[in-house]
């Protein structure tokens, strides 16, 4: 066997197990796919309440504020590596909070434009 291919087996020996522990990594850091698919859901309809004049600046921002906040509430979660069962219904209870504040805001009958 050739020096040159030596040298590509024992980089792609070396590249494959780096590749799929990266995979592994940030497979397993993403423990609350829910919680950042309505967190997604969430900040696409205050953006759309403000754009469409549903929503005050007031409105806005303090919506935006209680979505930084269990943003900050899912990290410290995440923080030790395991979501726990109670850490899981503490985000669920603050999105649904932040789902009917969203809601509210949005028909409370104030108009922005």
């Amino acid at each position: 066997m050739s020096k040159a291919k030596v040298t590509a087996m024992k980089k792609s020996i070396i590249l494959i197990p780096a590749f799929l522990l990266a995979t592994v990594i940030a497979f397993a850091q993403d423990r609350t796919p829910r919680v950042n698919e309505r967190q997604a859901v969430q900040q696409t309809r205050i953006a759309q309440g403000k754009q469409s004049g549903e929503l005050t600046t007031g409105e806005t921002r303090a919506l935006r504020s209680q979505q930084r906040h269990i943003r900050r509430t899912e990290r410290r979660a995440k923080a030790d590596g395991t979501v726990t069962p109670g850490e899981r219904r503490k985000l669920t209870r603050e999105q649904n909070r932040a789902n009917r504040n969203i809601r509210r805001a949005k028909h409370n009958g104030i108009d922005n434009n």
